[in-house]
């Protein structure tokens, strides 16, 4: 296994090999730069979940070049925004790896996005770090997923309200698109699967910020448990409208899975205040590597910047493309990606990671407390990383 480190000195940096050894299938490489690409969507409904993510990208890019870069050349990135757009995402992946030639890809959020490009990373055999958590049910070898599947968020979440909580019905909300919908499809069958009920299911359209009704819905059934997966800027609206309802959320379970730091900064901490959130990263976890990042990041992009669990995977790829390519000796995708199994990285403010054979990363699940200042308290981790298993038996 190989560790990727921020700390290693310059002199024990590898010499710059010569660039017909290391780039055999004419990616944009030369004797000092290697071309990577960022797309996400900067404009448009997701752009609050997504500015993070090209934030921490940039960051790792700046520090490894800081460092030496990568086989001794610097990377340079081209950005494209995705504009909130499924087929704009897969027009500007053709770009990226067609015209550019990108040696490697950081980019999409929403499940949709990332189902637009990947039939092209497949076909011009490009390599995408997707670092959203997700449905699972998906394994490409041309992508490496640095957020968490479905049993290391959604099982594992309602596991833990359910023990704690006591739990026995929920009401399952969700933007509409695949990701909330096979979430959803997920947890209505573990949730009746457990001898627990669904007492309601509703969706709505990205952008949407009319949720009156479905509030009315969630007096009237009272469900045990909130369970939304609502993403993007319809955040806001619904977590200003619940409160101006009268729900309040330390007497009323609401669990999500797509509300992090970022979201909140939009949403104010005074209307999520209460909600709890199963994620693997939380900007408040205490340990140095955490700390080092969080420094790092707030001294570029503002001391008031708050990052979250999507912004924190984001920040996973370049350090594990670095370490791929380092260990592979080569840019080559094919190289890289055999590299990268089983590849380990200790210095990941999250802990500790490593990519598993499915392209995913082993991890922990932990459970926020949201709080009023915008922030989460860690108030449970698993005691050991979850293995990914994209394809759980009995969910598909």
């Amino acid at each position: 296994m190989l560790s990727a480190t921020a700390l290693a000195p310059l002199d024990v940096l590898a010499a710059n090999p010569p660039t017909a050894e290391v780039n055999t299938t004419g990616l944009a490489v030369t004797d000092t730069e290697v071309t990577v690409g960022i797309l996400h969507s900067v404009t448009g409904t997701m752009a609050i979940s997504e500015t993070g993510s090209v934030q921490a990208e940039k960051l790792a890019i700046e520090q490894i070049n800081a460092m030496g870069g990568v086989l001794g050349r610097q990377i340079k990135y081209i950005q494209e925004d995705g504009a909130s757009d499924w087929p704009t995402f897969a027009e500007k992946a053709r770009k990226l790896l067609v015209n550019d030639k990108a040696a490697a890809v950081f980019g999409c959020w929403t499940s949709a996005s990332r189902k637009a490009v990947l039939p092209i990373f497949e076909r011009e055999n490009g390599l995408l770090y997707y670092p959203t958590f997700y449905e699972g049910l998906e394994q490409s070898k041309n992508v490496i997923y640095t957020g968490q599947e479905a049993t290391q968020q959604i099982l594992a979440g309602l596991d833990w309200v359910a023990e704690e909580k006591g739990a026995k019905s929920f009401y399952l909300l969700g933007s509409d698109y695949i990701w909330p919908r096979t979430s959803n499809k997920i947890a209505r069958k573990h949730i009746e699967m457990n001898g627990m009920k669904v007492v309601g299911e509703d969706y709505f359209p990205l952008g949407h910020t009319q949720f009156n009704s479905v509030i009315n819905k969630i007096k009237l059934t009272k469900p045990d448990v909130i369970y939304a997966i609502i993403v993007g800027g319809s955040n806001v609206a619904f977590y200003k409208q619940l409160k101006a309802a009268g729900i309040d959320l330390s007497k009323q379970t609401l669990l999500t899975i797509s509300v992090t730091e970022d979201e909140i900064q939009g949403i104010g901490g005074e209307n999520i205040a209460g909600a709890y959130a199963a994620m693997k990263y939380f900007q408040s976890l205490d340990n140095e590597n955490n700390k080092a990042f969080v420094q790092a990041f707030q001294e570029r992009w503002g001391k008031d910047i708050v990052i979250g669990d999507v912004t924190q995977a984001a920040y996973l790829g370049p350090w594990l493309w670095k370490a791929a390519v380092e260990k592979a000796g080569s840019f080559d995708v094919d190289k890289v990606r055999e590299a990268s199994i089983e590849l380990e990285l200790t210095t990941a403010p999250e802990g500790y990671v490593k990519i598993h054979p499915n392209h995913h990363l082993w991890s922990k699940t932990r459970i926020g407390l949201a709080r009023a200042d915008g922030q989460y308290d860690v108030i449970y981790e698993t005691k050991e990383l979850m293995e990914p298993n994209p394809f759980p038996e009995g969910y598909q």
